[in-house]
């Protein structure tokens, strides 16, 4: 394929993957501004916030005992500490690229698929992390998809598995399934490369995105029957 030919192809290809995605995004900046996503810049507040408490003399026990889970935790304490702790920074990772992923990929998630989706898909997709470890150290390293005994206390927080499976899920949801593939594929090549628990955390959050989107798209088409059944009853009907 010659040179101009193999470009207008990529063109296509991009379009069809972002043009709807980044004229949403234009409109909703542009109306909005900053206003667009309260609840990403929240976030990124959150994020920060706990960041320099963590680091703190009186700030890490405290962080600690509120946001800090390991799949040795009791369920009760590990349920309740699992929202707080999407936003807890990992300590081995720079916390600005906790706070650059969050404000680009909750940011579009608040303004493509709403505050509630947003926060829904971030929250289970955390909690399907937390369930995996628990999981996979009770299978034990020599099963399938086991973990080690160790891993049941590692630290299991940031914001890396939300982000994810909120990626996926509005590239789902824009029909972008070279991006959404490219996600996952990535994942799992992490995953099967430099296999330990985060990267099989992300593996359950996309699994979890997956289900959510499946459930919406149910949803979704259930109510377009309903409307479509409910106006052709209303509809008057003509008398020849």
């Amino acid at each position: 394929m010659s040179g101009p030919g193999l470009r207008a192809r990529l063109l296509r290809v991009a379009f069809r993957e972002y043009g709807a995605l980044v004229a949403d995004l234009r409109i909703a900046l542009l109306r909005d501004r900053w206003r667009a996503i309260p609840l990403t810049l929240v976030c990124v507040t959150l994020i920060a916030v706990l960041q320099a408490v963590q680091h703190t003399a009186w700030g890490d026990a405290l962080v600690n005992r509120a946001g800090v889970v390991s799949a040795s935790l009791l369920w009760w304490k590990a349920l309740l500490r699992t929202p707080l702790s999407l936003f807890v920074p990992a300590l081995d990772l720079p916390v600005w690229g906790a706070l650059a992923q969050v404000l680009l990929v909750f940011g579009i998630a608040e303004i493509t698929l709403g505050r509630v989706r947003t926060l829904t898909v971030a929250y289970v997709s955390t909690l399907a992390g937390t369930l995996y470890a628990r999981w996979g150290v009770a299978r034990g390293p020599h099963a399938v998809l086991g973990l080690a005994p160790i891993d049941a206390f590692i630290r299991d927080t940031g914001p890396s598995a939300a982000v994810v499976a909120l990626a996926v899920c509005v590239a789902w949801r824009y029909r972008a399934w070279w991006t959404a593939a490219l996600v996952a594929g990535s994942m799992a090549l992490e995953a099967l490369l430099w296999p330990n628990l985060a990267g099989w955390e992300h593996l359950a959050a996309i699994l979890a995105a997956c289900c959510l989107c499946l459930l919406d798209d149910a949803v979704r088409r259930h109510r377009k029957r309903r409307t479509g059944h409910r106006v052709r009853h209303l509809a008057p009907r003509t008398r020849f």
